[in-house]
């Protein structure tokens, strides 16, 4: 296998930017691996961790472009970098109208400001070590503040989301992928109706899929303020969440509110639920993976996603679609009555993480011991996340998968591998798999993952099995993608396609344990022959 590394010196891009020329490089190119990350230090650890880092990446500074090309042929890594270099500065017919476009345009946030002096947010994603001061920049200027980059230290994030509160601005993020301002998507969002509903969220994908499914029940978004997962935790003590609450609270078109979290730090939750006891307008509260509580006054707790959408829909005066129950429960008798005896574990291949802990919270409630790469509790955590154990959820968004290789939203790659490694294993009863769609996700991902949905039940058939794959798209019908071709092929590839990522893992828990009381059955009863 051969490495080709360079550098593009002086050219900054944000992370999803990169993410897309390494997509198209590989997809024109046809080289197995293309990495381009902004040469910070904790990039080259990330380089060297992956076995990636070469002699002409260790001069690269923060403002460079690390380039990472791998192949068995070097035709193709020549052809690569010539994609790469064009891709980055955009296409060759239009580079001088590109570069002339890019001298004008302000290179700074005050130049910014005097530019467009009506804007009232800045979107940050500049690398990690850089951005509080940024931010801090925006701030000083009057500015909101979307904080799109990663690696910011905790510290900083309580520094500047302070400074952002006594000036009555708010900080989103860091590590902020998701948000809707005044109808505006930023990050990966997707196109929902605009109306009474608002939400606050520690959770990008966890926020995306509850938009999605309240466009589903034909209610709408007045905003979406996302907080970045570290908000909720004691050092950072839940400012914006709070600030974003209070926000909404003013709102005259907000009427219900909706907050979308992980469970946070025990002072922080106690803080929110406080503060939305005093609000004079219903709202709705999902902590995932946290103890069940019961709803008080003004305050709706939910478990899942599903739910969640369900009662806020509720409370903003439009008749729910109703459960899905019933559909699940006759997917999983039909699915099962095809399984062999030994078919009894699950497996989640999921893009986000909130999908990926809800699928715990579901499997854990009905007594089933669930292993992940992102557990919800450490000592359920996968000794190597490459390796499933018997039940397993996979957060494939997480670092350790997405070192040097865009989001699994956008690159469907490592889902592809990982889809078909576990569709070769005789004890998988299913797999779950969600598909994003949306600004910044990928332009078609069911073109991508449906053949390799083909050529996982029929590796599995081909040595005497079934192999369930159980799909659920988080998207609307105003999507750049199109919802209903995309479940389209999906179902064609012989996919079981289900309403939601709660269906979903609750379909695929059916499944476990039907398998796991005809086990136990077949443990009690006389041995007799094998059921298919």
């Amino acid at each position: 296998m051969a490495i080709q590394s360079s550098v593009r010196a002086n050219l900054y891009k944000d992370s999803v930017s990169l993410m897309r020329i390494s997509q198209l490089a590989v997809a024109r190119s046809g080289v197995q691996r293309v990495t381009l990350l902004m040469g910070t230090r904790s990039n080259k650890e990330f380089l060297q961790q992956a076995g990636l880092m070469g002699p002409a990446l260790e001069e690269a500074k923060p403002g460079d472009i690390m380039i990472v090309v791998v192949d068995e042929q070097l035709d193709r890594l020549e052809a690569a970098a010539r994609e790469i270099h064009a891709l980055i500065v955009g296409d060759d017919s239009k580079q001088g109208a590109t570069e002339a476009v890019a001298d004008a345009a302000p290179r700074s946030i005050a130049r910014g400001v005097a530019v467009a002096d009506h804007a009232n947010l800045a979107l940050i994603s500049v690398p990690g070590p850089y951005a509080a001061a940024e931010a801090l920049k925006a701030l000083r200027h009057g500015l909101n503040v979307l904080l799109f980059s990663d690696n910011v230290p905790i510290g900083q994030e309580q520094a500047i989301k302070r400074v952002a509160a006594q000036k009555g601005l708010l900080v989103m993020g860091p590590d902020c992928g998701t948000a809707i301002i005044n109808g505006v998507p930023l990050g990966f969002a997707n196109v929902v109706r605009r109306g009474v509903i608002g939400l606050v969220g520690a959770s990008g994908t966890g926020l995306q899929e509850v938009m999605c499914q309240i466009h589903h029940h034909g209610q709408g978004i007045s905003q979406a303020i996302g907080t970045g997962s570290h908000d909720v935790s004691s050092l950072v003590g839940g400012i914006t969440m709070v600030q974003g609450l209070d926000l909404l609270a003013a709102d005259e078109e907000t009427k219900v509110i909706v907050i979308v979290s992980k469970p946070p730090a025990r002072d922080v939750e106690n803080r929110v639920i406080e503060r939305a006891a005093t609000i004079g307008k219903p709202v709705v509260i999902c902590f995932l993976g946290g103890e069940p509580v019961a709803s008080t006054g003004n305050v709706h707790r939910t478990s899942s996603l599903q739910e969640t959408a369900a009662q806020a829909v509720s409370l903003a005066g439009t008749a729910s679609l109703g459960s899905d129950k019933k559909a699940v429960e006759a997917l999983a008798d039909r699915v099962c009555s095809s399984l062999a005896r030994s078919q009894r574990y699950l497996r989640g291949l999921y893009s986000g993480g909130t999908f990926c802990s809800e699928a715990q919270t579901i499997w854990r409630g009905a007594g089933m011991r669930v292993r992940s790469n992102a557990p919800l509790a450490d000592a359920d955590r996968l000794p190597d996340g490459d390796k499933s154990l018997e039940h397993a959820a996979i957060d494939l968004g997480s670092d350790e998968f997405t070192v040097g290789r865009p989001h699994p939203m956008i690159d469907y790659s490592v889902r592809i591998d990982r889809l078909l490694k576990e569709a070769d294993d005789p004890n998988v009863a299913c797999i779950v798999l969600d598909v994003v769609l949306g600004h910044g996700s990928h332009s078609n991902p069911a073109e991508v993952l449906a053949p390799a949905i083909r050529q996982a039940k029929a590796a599995a058939k081909a040595k005497g099995r079934e192999l369930p794959v159980i799909c659920f798209v988080c998207g609307t019908d105003q999507d750049p993608q199109p919802f209903a071709a995309q479940k389209a092929l999906l179902k064609d590839a012989g996919a079981e396609l289900v309403a939601s990522s709660t269906s979903a893992a609750r379909c695929a828990q059916a499944i476990a344990s039907r398998m796991a009381g005809e086990s136990a059955a077949t443990r009690r009863a006389p041995q007799g022959g094998e059921r298919r």
